[in-house]
């Protein structure tokens, strides 16, 4: 790297434009703070203040935060094509000045492809890459790098020190964007077409959590207008790791993508229980759809059982009569078009309707569409549909196979063996058996069971793009929920089969894609680690013969930074004290972020002892949630304000093993393994999960035996 002193005239100059970049975007987020929003009426107004407020948010210039990280300097070659001869500062967003010029790519951008990409042996029309060194907002460095010509190195990934120390530069607080260090095989994920399903297998620290991220900022801004009509959603594993992400996107200047979890997106029952895993498991098995649609369809009665003698509708001086066999055939005839439930049955009645317009004008009488309204509206009509294609709650459906044995033997015959059917009815799950779909107490694995039942009775809307993080845990059935919500749209999966951790997990992406409804996405693998130091991830990955069997061991780049501590402590009642005195030095002797990561069942006792030695800590999972911002009782440029002042909260954070995955801690304090891998049935996978979220540090102390995969040498 070039010597970067204060009197460096390079330096000096890509600061100068630095500065004027952020007087050009502050100029940007002022006018459109400063337009009016003046519609046709109350409600357009609103929306188009809406619209300028998100335009300011998506404007906000963190000053803490680089506005460009790189610059390309295209050469005079025919490669170049139409930036031949031109130089980009490559940055989070677009910042022009008042005439109209760039002054900042977007990162998006075509012409920025070449700086992910780009090779002294395929240099894209590259003279040069530059990298920008900062600190505190403001460029302490440069790093050239040629790309043509008698001085172009390897480019190897090793070869930038700019881009090494940014990986590992420790950190605190919500997870942050990689726009700056973006590889060239994760480019490849993030660029994707937006009608290409992608399933990234991604071991841990090869950063497919934030590829996924910064793939829907790239559909966002390469088809802005169709996932604004069609919509965009991220789903996390939990809440925790939804407030771990959540600043990615805004600081890239998307604040338009919803965040949910699956239990939030198949929310329509109140969830107070939880299920054993036996019962979970049948639960979430793909075959409880075919029950669920035996026990719907099976509400359905022919006409010569219900109505042998058809129906009969009066109008004027006339009656018209359609036989219950008549009636049969336009049921049959409806359901062969393989519609949902709730559809055939709003069809059912203009089907019968049509059939007495039909004698209607065979008799002579002048019919038209509001006849036919009007005929399928009658009391006659109505009552025969109610009877014959009755309406279904499907709430009460499920809350039914759980009840009557007999119904459920009835809607799983050939499907469910005997054994799994007593295993989900009420009386082997419940203490008490409700009476009452209201009095019920719901699981998770029943909401998505529910939620099933919703869209075999009415079509889910597709959404335009879904990325599913941390899929690996799963069921078939949370893949069907979530699978419905982009039946017409694309979807980004994102995981690793080696942490899978639940009992229902699919065992397999090929299976969890055909449960999607995507069984032509596209499968890519990320072995390479990123930021967790290879001396950790070769200690957790011995676990992986036994706890994944067929996987490969992962692989990092980073051959030095890290250490691996791990100490034995003699006596057990020590333990807890030895821990608190590990983090305390910790937080003394290291910056950035610490994780205390234990089995959810020593949370309480480590947390008091914490509080009693004077430590300052969160424990993740039990933070108020933050109040809401009230736009309406700010100005628009507070509201802009408000949302750049963050707090990080305390560095040390006490981690439920439970909450561990898809966290990354600079430094990581692992307590008591044995009890980590005791407290589930894949307990080996779960540790796997804790002992690979360490970026800087990781020190494990024990005082039960470790499990023998890790002292095997």
């Amino acid at each position: 790297m070039p010597e970067t002193s204060d009197a460096d005239p390079i330096v000096a100059q890509e600061q100068s434009h630095l500065d004027e970049s952020r007087a050009a975007l502050r100029a940007m987020r002022e006018e459109a703070l400063n337009l009016k929003a003046q519609g046709g009426n109350a409600v357009s107004t609103e929306n188009l203040l809406a619209a300028l407020r998100a335009r300011a948010k998506a404007l906000m210039d963190d000053p803490n935060v680089p506005l460009f990280f790189g610059r390309l300097d295209y050469g005079d070659v025919a490669d170049a094509g139409e930036f031949r001869d031109e130089h980009y500062y490559i940055g989070r967003r677009h910042v022009h000045d008042a005439s109209g010029e760039p002054m900042v790519i977007d990162w998006r951008a075509p012409v920025s492809t070449a700086f992910y990409r780009a090779t002294p042996k395929a240099p894209m029309g590259l003279d040069r890459r530059r990298r920008f060194g900062f600190a505190h907002g403001a460029i302490t460095g440069y790093e050239d790098e040629p790309l043509s010509g008698p001085s172009a190195g390897d480019g190897g990934a090793g070869a930038s020190r700019i881009l090494t120390e940014e990986i590992e530069r420790p950190r605190s607080g919500p997870m942050r964007d990689i726009v700056s260090t973006i590889q060239p095989e994760q480019d490849e994920i993030v660029r994707a077409d937006m009608n290409v399903s992608v399933c990234v297998q991604g071991a841990p620290g090869t950063g497919k959590t934030a590829v996924g991220l910064h793939r829907v900022a790239f559909l966002l801004y390469a088809h802005r207008d169709r996932l604004r009509r069609g919509g965009s959603l991220v789903i996390g594993p939990n809440k925790e790791f939804l407030k771990y992400i959540e600043q990615v996107l805004p600081a890239l200047g998307e604040i338009e993508v919803g965040q949910t979890t699956v239990d939030d997106l198949v929310a329509r029952v109140k969830i107070t229980a939880q299920d054993p895993p036996e019962s979970g498991v049948v639960k979430g098995d793909a075959r409880m759809a075919e029950v669920l649609h035996n026990a719907i369809w099976s509400r359905l009665r022919t006409a010569q059982e219900a109505l042998p003698e058809g129906i009969m509708v009066v109008r004027g001086s006339r009656r018209w009569r359609v036989p219950a066999y008549e009636i049969d055939e336009l049921i049959a005839a409806t359901r062969e078009r393989d519609v949902r439930y709730g559809s055939g049955r709003a069809m059912l009645a203009p089907r019968i309707a049509h059939a007495i317009l039909y004698r209607m004008e065979a008799a002579g009488e002048t019919t038209d569409d509001r006849t036919q309204n009007a005929v399928a509206r009658t009391a006659e009509v109505r009552k025969a549909v109610d009877l014959l294609w009755p309406a279904i709650d499907p709430v009460k459906v499920v809350f039914e196979l759980y009840s009557d044995a007999e119904a459920l033997a009835a809607a799983a015959e050939g499907i469910l063996t005997s054994e799994e059917q007593a295993g989900i009815l009420w009386t082997a799950t419940r203490p008490k058996v409700p009476r009452t779909p209201g009095t019920a107490k719901w699981s998770s694995a029943d909401a998505v069971i529910i939620d099933e039942a919703h869209d075999q009775l009415d079509r889910f809307p597709s959404l335009a793009h879904v990325v599913l993080d941390e899929a690996q845990d799963l069921s078939a059935m949370q893949y069907r929920a979530v699978g419905r919500r982009c039946s017409t749209g694309s979807v980004t999966v994102l995981g690793d089969i080696a942490q899978g951790t639940t009992p229902w997990a699919t065992p397999s992406w090929a299976e969890t894609l055909k449960h999607l409804g995507k069984t032509e996405a596209v499968i890519e693998e990320l072995t390479l680690g990123f930021r967790v130091p290879r001396q950790i991830i070769d200690f957790a990955a011995r676990l992986l013969p036994d706890a994944a069997p067929g996987l490969l061991p992962p692989t990092s780049v980073r051959q030095q930074g890290g250490s691996l501590e791990i100490d034995a402590v003699a006596d057990a009642s020590d333990l807890v004290d030895t821990a608190v005195t590990a983090a305390e030095l910790a937080l003394a002797t290291h910056e950035g972020s610490v994780g205390l990561i234990t089995a959810d069942a020593r949370i309480a006792e480590i947390a008091a002892a914490l509080t009693t030695a004077g430590v300052e800590h969160t424990v993740l999972g039990s933070e108020p949630p933050a109040p809401a911002i009230d736009g309406a009782t700010e100005t628009e440029a507070e509201l802009v304000e408000s949302l750049l002042a963050t707090d990080t909260g305390p560095r040390l954070v006490l981690v439920p093993a439970t909450l561990a995955k898809g966290l990354e801690y600079d430094q990581v304090l692992v307590l008591e393994p044995a009890e980590i891998v005791a407290a589930e049935p894949r307990g080996l996978r779960r540790l796997y999960v804790v002992l690979t979220r360490a970026v800087s540090r990781l020190h494990v102390l024990h005082s039960a035996p470790l499990p023998p995969q890790l002292t095997a040498v």
